[in-house]
């Protein structure tokens, strides 16, 4: 999906080609130039040789949960992975990657473990989401589409933060996906910079932070981005955020036996995130090798502290673990 390419093939077209471009792929969701029936045959074989519409995926479904995995070959053979999660009250949440490995060498993740050999592009980005859009149209009622985003997946979204802003506004484009903005959420390590950015921009997205411990030294341990932005740094940009737009803010948190769910790590983290408009997620550790989940009363304790002490508090249920498609586990080689 090469938005440059396109626009050079409709240079000189009337304006209104554009549109009829954008709407046989983002509404109609066609797969070939050739299903298009509203533009000349001249333009269609050039688009067709140009920006071909084919993605190339291998998909895993699970078979516990309602959430489908696809392996995705971009034009340079490098390999991404984007997960579908398909809830009961109807919503369709897409977990997209925003690069192809990972810097930042997080020791709970598999994304990590891989390295960093790329930003994705723009495009590369919303084929994850066109990709489970074309795969709800053909498997599903017609009724179903993505209705929800989340920059969850590999990658850390704001070190590619200017294609990753404007792959949001395609989302939420009314004439393309039409994903309202509080239905797309960011998930950054706490790159602060990052956050002081997002900061500024006028649409209502998500933000949530990947925290994961309680203290600096714990933190630098499990996330060596730590050494580099604080907890403190990163605090302080989240209370700049918060003080400028109003919003609620989520605080992602694994839950890991024996690494970071003991009783004095939930007070510490009480302590810290004790605000009205912050929220924590806990998340049952998903094994990627190395450490162990906690235990269902670990956790069940761990959430009880923080509720006693005021905090918002939520647990996020696992889906995909079996496909390798739960948080933490996506990677682009795949054991049969």
């Amino acid at each position: 999906m090469n938005f440059e390419k396109i626009r050079e093939v409709l240079e000189g077209e009337a304006k209104f080609r554009f549109k009829q471009v954008y709407q046989t792929i983002f509404i109609d969701l066609i797969s070939s130039w050739d299903e298009n029936t509203t533009l000349p045959k001249k333009i269609r074989e050039e688009l067709q040789e140009e920006c071909p519409l084919e993605i190339k995926a291998e998909v895993f479904n699970s078979k516990k949960s309602d959430t489908i995995k696809a392996l995705l070959e971009l034009d340079d053979k490098e390999k991404i992975e984007t997960v579908l999660i398909r809830h009961k009250d109807g919503r369709n949440t897409v977990c997209v990657s925003t690069q192809v490995g990972c810097a930042l060498g997080c020791k709970f993740c598999a994304t990590g473990k891989m390295g960093f050999k790329r930003d994705l592009s723009v495009g590369e980005i919303i084929i994850q989401v066109l990709f489970f859009a074309r795969f709800l149209k053909k498997n599903f009622e017609k009724k179903n589409r993505v209705t929800n985003v989340v920059y969850m997946g590999m990658g850390e979204p704001f070190l590619n933060y200017d294609n990753v802003i404007e792959s949001i506004k395609k989302l939420n484009d009314k004439d393309l996906f039409n994903i309202g903005a509080r239905h797309i959420s960011v998930s950054t390590c706490g790159i602060v910079e990052g956050i002081n950015k997002f900061s500024q921009e006028k649409m209502q997205i998500n933000l949530a932070i990947s925290l994961h411990a309680s203290n600096n030294e714990l933190r630098s341990e499990i996330m060596p981005i730590n050494n580099k932005y604080s907890l403190e740094d990163i605090l302080e940009a989240v209370e700049r955020y918060v003080d400028k737009n109003n919003r609620q803010v989520m605080f992602e948190y694994l839950m890991i036996k024996d690494v970071n769910d003991s009783e004095y790590h939930a007070k510490e983290l009480a302590e810290k995130l004790n605000h009205p408009l912050y929220m924590v997620n806990l998340i049952r550790y998903n094994p990627v090798g190395g450490f162990k989940p906690s235990t269902p009363q670990k956790i069940k304790k761990f959430k009880n502290i923080l509720m006693r002490a005021g905090v918002k508090v939520s647990e996020r249920h696992t889906f995909g673990q079996d496909i390798k498609a739960a948080c933490g586990q996506l990677k682009t080689s795949q054991e049969k």
